[in-house]
């Protein structure tokens, strides 16, 4: 089946997709991200609140996370060295992508998942946002690109 007009993606050095997944793409950041969006957790903790990582790996993904600025490091003890991780703000804004990558996951297991208006239990949609037209703009209105 051909593609429609407009909506094939071609991932080029510059494409933000393709930026947002060199940095997160792999299989365990983004649920290291999701175990430190409650707050500061040490090593040994993102250990135990990501089942399966290595610690060599959760090590080198802190790193990559440090390096990009999206965690900050907080030692906590001199000897032996040792260190509290938290998000900086550019690493909370993964928030929203966390949850929706979540609630995507858990909708084609069939485990429901999706987030929910807490006072009536109205299950919510990702609506883009213009601050400036004050409105709601359709995924056709998107863009894609920033100016």
């Amino acid at each position: 089946m051909a593609a429609l007009a407009g909506t094939h993606h071609r991932a080029n050095e510059d494409d933000g997709l393709e930026r947002a997944l060199r940095v997160v793409g792999d299989r365990w950041t983004l649920l290291i991200v999701a175990a430190l969006l409650p707050g500061p957790r040490r090593f040994n903790d993102l250990l135990s609140e990501v089942p399966g990582v290595a610690s060599n790996v959760l090590t080198q993904r802190l790193r990559q996370l440090e390096g990009e600025r999206l965690v900050v490091a907080q030692r906590y003890s001199e000897r032996p060295l040792r260190h509290e991780y938290e998000l900086t703000e550019a690493g909370r804004t993964l928030s929203g992508v966390v949850r929706e990558i979540e609630a995507w996951g858990s909708a084609r297991a069939g485990a429901g998942g999706q987030p929910a208006h807490a006072e009536c239990g109205t299950p919510l949609d990702v609506r883009w946002w213009c601050p400036t037209c004050e409105r709601v703009v359709d995924d056709d209105e998107g863009g894609g690109t920033a100016v």
